[in-house]
């Protein structure tokens, strides 16, 4: 098992992305809490701990790293893989709506890490789920895709600085991922097609592809790997 011995944080962990990278963690020998503001439907076959919580605020970054910590003494991975989107074209974008999608997709994954690595004291691993719109827009989604970007850059500026920490820095940059998050268009005959059409392996993701990565970045096999952001979209980005 590749990651036994470890203890993880897996943010937005009750669903989708989130849910298959905790279940992968477990097989694997991990030790996962799971972060979410609903209870995960994975909770009972993985048997891990679950913090409720809303990581738009601040003031639960703290309590999250220490109730690990409580746990199970330490910790060793984060996967800040909680996020959001709300769909509004540029010119009728709210500010609401960018407080919102900033305090969850960006401060939380940024000040979270900040609280991981302090805890981190014999090095240790933070993953940032980011998305292929960290590198091209998409229409009604700005604010979201700005998130995006940053986030890689956020990737960039953590693994120079934790470095010399012993932790390592990395993010994953998912394609067109079968979730809740982009149901709308996945079952939407047209939308499916043209979108399938831009895929040059021809099918839609799932989140146990994004699983897969994850561990191998929180894992031994990546201990060379740091700054990098790794695209897993079926080829999306080459068109």
């Amino acid at each position: 098992m590749r990651l036994e011995g470890k203890v993880a944080i897996v943010t937005g962990g009750s669903g989708g992305i989130g849910a298959a990278i905790v279940s992968r963690f477990v097989r694997e020998g991990a030790s996962v809490t799971i972060v979410d503001t609903s209870e995960p439907s994975n909770r009972a076959d993985a048997g891990t701990p679950w913090i409720e919580a809303d990581i738009a605020n601040p003031d639960v970054y703290g309590l999250i790293v220490r109730e690990c910590l409580d746990r199970y003494g330490k910790l060793d991975v984060l996967v800040n893989n909680a996020g959001i989107q709300i769909r509004e074209p540029f010119l009728e974008a709210k500010v609401e709506s960018w407080n919102r999608i900033f305090a969850v997709n960006l401060k939380a994954p940024y000040f979270l890490a900040q609280r991981a690595a302090l805890a981190m004291e014999k090095g240790g691993t933070i993953i940032n789920i980011a998305s292929v719109h960290d590198e091209t827009p998409h229409r009604h989604n700005s604010i979201y895709c700005l998130t995006k970007a940053a986030m890689r850059m956020l990737t960039k500026s953590l693994a120079l600085e934790l470095a010399e920490r012993g932790i390592r820095v990395n993010s994953i940059s998912p394609g067109a991922i079968a979730t809740n998050i982009n149901r709308d268009v996945l079952s939407d005959e047209d939308s499916r097609r043209r979108l399938m059409a831009q895929i040059p392996l021809a099918r839609i993701g799932v989140p146990e592809d994004i699983a897969g990565a994850a561990v191998f970045l929180a894992s031994a096999e990546s201990s060379y790997v740091t700054g990098a952001t790794l695209y897993i979209d079926g080829g999306l980005l080459l068109h």
